[in-house]
């Protein structure tokens, strides 16, 4: 059978035929061969900056437009504390690196900052816990190795700022692509519904935990979590009481009221703002949303590369007075639409709503989009508050945990990619040799010392005053 590429498929009008009859998997998978006579697989090996590369701190400030401008300088000296942290903030500069390499023309749905830090536990309707990528601002449809790339460049700045050795710095970076490809290979054979339904489960998952000591705390903590409410979880580390109702209580420089707002006082775009995202959601969802009520909202600052962005926790309560927090935040332009494309939806939150549920399994019942108005009209996304939301702790690995927490984010992320892309088209791209693997593996060395240059230049400008930086104290 002659292979049929992508760009024969577009120039000879046969896109509407490859719609009209679904070819199989061979078919697919003999195109995804294909695809290796433009883009070999071992072109993805080598990164080196181009001599018109656009100057980092540049970039930086760029992504800082439109931020809150007093929280500029904390996002900074978040960035600044380690090349890891200053990584997990530099999705745009490596958006813009990752557009002048190879390029498949393999699209999914991007994450778009998939760096290791951004993949964690999180609760199912059925309150179960599943692995998956959990942090989705920048998602938008690219090629699929920008994703991976980030992904496997994160585990050398990682495994360098945990002080491995840099042949297992590198020894990561492979044991996630090479996840990534067999993982596929299992998801390519599963029928369309199948597929659909699998999810990764955390108690599946950390049985292959080694060490019995360590596989029983993490055990330990998946019960703690599974059984954690809101109530007794969140909600007394945020909220007050006057005695009459109860408020978000203000933690400077993170947690703050609007300027003229007290505690519990409830601003009319908060209000309104809340009406337009309530139609976002599924009638039965909206059900279930008009029996809490507002009874406070602040400001929040949250992760690293949100800093600066509006982001807010809104405090709601039944007629029971059991606690509700929704996280507000703010969306703006995937740092990949430069690069890939416009986002095809209008707001920005429904853009990560729709991403989101293209690459998650399952996706939280309050997932809604909305846009603000006056000086605060922006686009948002709404989401529950940390609700069984198990953060992993990267910087506490030690090399046989680093390496398994590869596989895994390996094995989610083909999912993500199989979900909203085509798992034959990705397996036969791949192949069945470690040609890729060793690829990426070597470009993610590459690429881990080109951002210890940026952070260099970074921590530069700070020193120079080009760009301020404020340091938090730490608890």
């Amino acid at each position: 059978m002659e292979a049929i590429s992508d760009h024969e498929v577009e120039t000879r009008g046969e896109m509407k035929e490859a719609f009209i009859r679904q070819l199989s998997h061979s078919e697919q998978r003999e195109r995804g061969k294909y695809i290796r006579k433009s883009c070999p697989r071992m072109s993805h090996k080598v990164w080196k900056a181009r001599k018109d590369r656009t100057d980092p701190v540049s970039l930086i400030e760029k992504a800082n437009v439109g931020r809150m401008p007093d929280l500029i300088p904390i996002r900074h000296g978040r960035m600044v504390a380690s090349p890891f942290t200053f990584y997990r903030g530099a999705a745009a500069i490596m958006a813009s690196d990752l557009s002048t390499t190879p390029n498949t023309g393999i699209r999914v749905q991007c994450c778009g900052d998939a760096h290791l830090s951004n993949f964690g536990g999180f609760g199912t309707p059925e309150r179960r816990v599943i692995f998956s990528i959990n942090d989705l601002d920048e998602t938008l449809p690219a090629p699929f190795e920008w994703d991976l790339k980030r992904l496997t460049a994160s585990f050398v700045v990682a495994s360098r700022n945990n002080k491995f050795k840099e042949s297992d710095a590198r020894d990561m970076a492979l044991a996630c692509a090479r996840s990534y490809r067999n993982h596929m290979v299992e998801f390519s054979e599963m029928s369309a519904l199948e597929l659909w339904s699998f999810s990764l489960q955390a108690d599946k998952l950390l049985p292959g935990i080694k060490d019995p000591a360590i596989r029983n705390r993490a055990l330990k903590r998946l019960a703690k979590e599974s059984a954690s409410s809101v109530a007794d979880d969140i909600f007394p580390k945020l909220a007050g009481s006057n005695g009459d109702s109860y408020f978000i209580r203000d933690q400077l420089p993170v947690i703050f009221h609007m300027p003229g707002h007290t505690p519990g006082q409830i601003a009319d775009v908060v209000s309104t703002t809340f009406k337009r995202y309530k139609e976002t959601l599924s009638p039965a969802a909206r059900v279930l949303i008009d029996r809490y009520e507002i009874k406070d909202a602040a400001i929040k600052v949250v992760g690293v590369g949100s800093v600066g962005t509006m982001c807010w926790v809104l405090l709601l309560m039944d007629n029971g007075g059991t606690p509700l927090f929704l996280q507000v935040k703010e969306a703006n332009a995937s740092v990949l639409e430069s690069y890939a494309g416009p986002s095809i939806y209008g707001n920005h939150g429904e853009r990560v709503v729709n991403g989101q549920r293209l690459i998650q399994p399952y996706s939280d019942i309050f997932l809604g989009w909305m846009q603000g108005t006056g000086e605060y009209k922006k686009h948002f996304y709404v989401r529950q508050l940390r609700d069984i939301k198990i953060k992993v702790l990267v910087e506490s690995f030690g090399k046989n945990i680093m390496e398994l927490y590869a596989d895994w984010c390996g094995h989610a992320m083909a999912l993500s990619h199989a979900r909203s892309g085509d798992a034959d088209l990705l397996r036969g791209y791949m192949g069945k040799t470690d040609e890729f693997d060793e690829a990426l593996a070597s470009f993610s060395v590459s690429y881990a010392d080109q951002n210890e240059k940026d952070y260099q230049s970074f921590k530069r400008a700070i020193r120079d005053g080009r760009i301020k930086a404020e340091f938090e104290k730490t608890k």
